[in-house]
């Protein structure tokens, strides 16, 4: 693969888990949060709310990297 494509490409694979984990991150409480701001308010909604959001950026991350990285070595 041309040296060009792969650091454009790597780069779009850094960047594409940021926006997605920011998009997560604001449409969390849509879906786990049972519109209850005592329950949103508490270090273990949070917590859950910052692993899920992690996870899913390393997830995307890895997967993305792999495809960037497979075929560049010759």
């Amino acid at each position: 693969m041309n040296t060009t494509l792969t650091v454009v490409l790597g780069l779009v694979a850094i960047l594409l888990p940021l926006f997605v984990g920011r998009l997560f991150w604001k449409r969390f409480d849509q879906h786990f949060g049972r519109n209850d701001e005592a329950y949103m308010d508490t270090l273990g909604y949070f917590l859950k709310k910052l692993g899920f959001t992690a996870l899913l950026a390393f997830v995307i991350l890895w997967i993305g990297m792999s495809l960037v990285f497979n075929g560049s070595t010759s």
